[in-house]
């Protein structure tokens, strides 16, 4: 009891500190706006820049099928009227800045599909994608042409394909919402990952100015390092649950308060005498996916898991230093396995049920992140739930053990910069 006392007390003062303080206070707030920012302002840019570029080009048609006027009434924006000047007139006007390059379609560009574009160089990659799409449509349809098919042909073959989807459960079948919930997949996985490296640090930095101050030793003189380490790790994971709490709540309340805010301004439906509606009444631009509840429930976990394996991490990390200048070398391989999982997110997005995927996210250290990004882009079976549930409690006590070895020496050690091999032998000579 006594023991607990002391954890709890520990606990109290590490949330309190920093639940009072300013800067919890405002990130909490302003949390969901920088969020929401973020996420409007990356959406507006890929979709404003998706079909978009600054170049203009002249195209210079050597085929006498009018390639020239079919690209540029697909493209009025971009590429200039045809025209009859020669290379070196067209090199000079490119020089002068006149023009931003100019597009040669040889006169074997239907046997060849090859064309070549003159420029001063950038454009991006988009600049490029744009023509190749443009000019893959026009070879596929003047190949057909040549080869004596029927303009009707052509015109019903050239349609793309919307592709409808749709989820089979035990009441029937229902929207599928599958992209949206990869998506909503990634930004769970990226916020665990973010909250990991941001509480995972602020851990290691109050054990660090602690012992900078002399103040551990007071705290040692009362309690065991295992009950200082502890209440550190919980108190400050209090504080992170507190804020993530409040962000969903939010989060919550943003959605379920969204499609009424846009119906707001949508156009209202003309009523005719007798109460007739002239129009349907307007619908929603988008369709707002439903949240399961086993999705919240899975990223709490998975975001508590993850916290208190790292924070454990970080805090033996912080025993071990006496200012966190000295820490960059030692706290490299904890934040190694945060950040790798980052670079395989696309992977596991593109095929969530996949073996890379499964083993990916199987892997303790890996898993908080890749684990909710499978749940919610795919049904991920039962057992490798659970088997993950287990591998992260053991990791968790296994870390516990190793790290509060490292805490119980590296407090009361000054003046020296350990490494790696350091941390080893104290988890060797620690009882």
């Amino acid at each position: 009891m006594a023991n607990n006392s002391k954890i709890m007390t520990i606990i109290r003062h590490e949330y309190l500190t920093k639940v009072k303080s300013k800067g919890f206070i405002i990130s909490t707030i302003l949390g969901p706006l920088i969020i929401l920012a973020f996420l409007g302002i990356s959406v507006a840019s890929s979709v404003l820049t998706q079909n978009s570029t600054e170049k203009k080009i002249a195209v210079l048609d050597r085929t006498n099928l009018k390639l020239d006027q079919k690209i540029i009434l697909r493209d009025k924006d971009r590429f200039e009227l045809p025209t009859s000047k020669s290379e070196d007139e067209l090199q000079e006007q490119v020089l002068n800045e006149k023009i931003d390059g100019y597009l040669i379609i040889p006169d074997d560009f239907l046997q060849s599909a090859k064309v070549t574009v003159y420029t001063r160089g950038g454009g991006g990659i988009g600049f490029i994608t744009l023509m190749e799409k443009h000019l893959n449509n026009i070879i596929r349809k003047e190949r057909l042409i040549q080869n004596g098919t029927d303009t009707s042909v052509i015109n019903m073959i050239d349609v793309s394909v919307d592709i409808g989807t749709k989820k089979i459960t035990a009441k029937g079948t229902e929207k599928d919402y599958t992209e949206a919930y990869a998506g909503i997949g990634y930004i769970l996985g990226f916020f665990i990952y973010i909250m990991m490296m941001l509480y995972g640090s602020l851990v290691m930095r109050s054990v660090i100015e602690e012992k900078a101050n002399r103040i551990i030793e007071v705290i040692a003189s009362s309690a065991r390092p295992f009950e200082i380490m502890m209440g550190k790790v919980i108190g400050i994971g209090l504080v992170g649950m507190t804020q993530v709490t409040f962000w969903l709540v939010v989060g919550g309340i943003l959605l379920a308060s969204a499609g009424p805010i846009i119906m707001i301004f949508m156009p209202k439906p003309e009523v005719l005498a007798g109460g007739m509606q002239m129009a349907q009444v307007p619908q929603l631009p988008i369709d707002i996916p439903r949240i399961p509840i086993s999705l919240i429930l899975g990223f709490i976990f998975y975001f508590i898991a993850g916290y208190f394996i790292y924070s454990t991490l970080f805090a033996a990390v912080g025993s071990a230093v006496d200012q966190e200048s000295d820490a960059a070398q030692l706290q490299t391989p904890v934040m190694l396995p945060i950040i790798l999982p980052m670079m395989f997110m696309p992977a596991i997005m593109a095929n969530p049920d996949g073996p890379l995927a499964v083993i990916l996210s199987l892997i303790p250290f890996f898993t908080p992140i890749l684990m909710i990004v499978r749940v919610a882009a795919t049904n991920v079976p039962l057992w490798q739930i659970a088997l993950s549930v287990v591998l992260l409690i053991g990791t968790f006590f296994g870390a516990l053990w190793a790290t509060s070895k490292i805490y119980r020496v590296g407090i009361l050690m000054y003046g020296k910069k350990p490494k790696l091999s350091d941390l080893i032998k104290w988890i060797k000579l620690a009882k």
